[in-house]
């Protein structure tokens, strides 16, 4: 039983929770748009920012994949030797000539890095660096003509191989570690009437190769 006047009030008055059951404001439904519109800008902002940084880590990449390219291909030029004997097969005797003669060493043993040509007799430096030379020169005893030869550079004389008796053979050699620059060149010149013996026991050989770059 509810006494009348309580009844009466309670029907007259508002309920104590009212308020929840409201709907939501319009304006507040506007803000959270307003803050979902500015999220979503930063995201893209973020967004273009990762792109950008991306970009730059593949141009990177790119440009170490590059220079580790360029250091390889360096790294195999600086790989140089070579070795040839003076005939590409047989025996024989070159000269005597009446004058200094470029000898041409035809049978290649070695030529790492190509930078003797066996038809010139040319060795050319590809790097800047310190090189080795060596050369023998085999000599078939003879009265009248000894067996000599020069290592060259550029044209200049920079050590000879010099050999001389009646009969029997012998031989010869020299060297000398150089300081050459690209495209410096360096070869070996017979002395003018002179001899000088090879045969298929490759007894006359030129040979050099790269200590290190500078």
């Amino acid at each position: 039983m509810i006494p009348h006047g309580k009844q009466t009030e309670s029907r007259g008055g508002e309920p104590a929770n009212a308020s929840d059951h409201q709907p939501a404001c319009p304006q507040d439904i506007h803000a959270v748009l307003r803050e979902m519109t500015a999220l979503l800008a930063e995201q893209r902002v973020e967004i273009r920012q990762l792109q950008r940084d991306n970009e730059a880590q593949a141009e990177k990449l790119e440009g170490q994949r590059t220079e580790v390219n360029n250091l390889k291909q360096q790294l195999q030029a600086k790989q140089v030797a070579f070795s040839a004997s003076l005939l590409a097969s047989g025996e024989g005797t070159i000269g005597p000539i009446n004058a200094h003669t470029l000898l041409v060493f035809r049978r290649v043993v070695t030529n790492i890095g190509n930078a003797y040509n066996p038809n010139t007799g040319f060795f050319i430096a590809p790097v800047r660096g310190a090189y080795h030379f060596e050369f023998y020169i085999g000599a078939g005893g003879h009265n009248s003509h000894a067996t000599g030869a020069w290592l060259v550079k550029n044209g200049e004389h920079i050590c000879i191989a010099w050999a001389h008796q009646s009969n029997l053979y012998g031989s010869s050699a020299n060297g000398a570690t150089l300081l050459l620059e690209v495209g410096d060149v360096v070869f070996v010149r017979q002395y003018h009437n002179t001899r000088i013996y090879d045969n298929e026991n490759h007894l006359s050989t030129f040979s050099g190769h790269l200590l290190f770059t500078m």
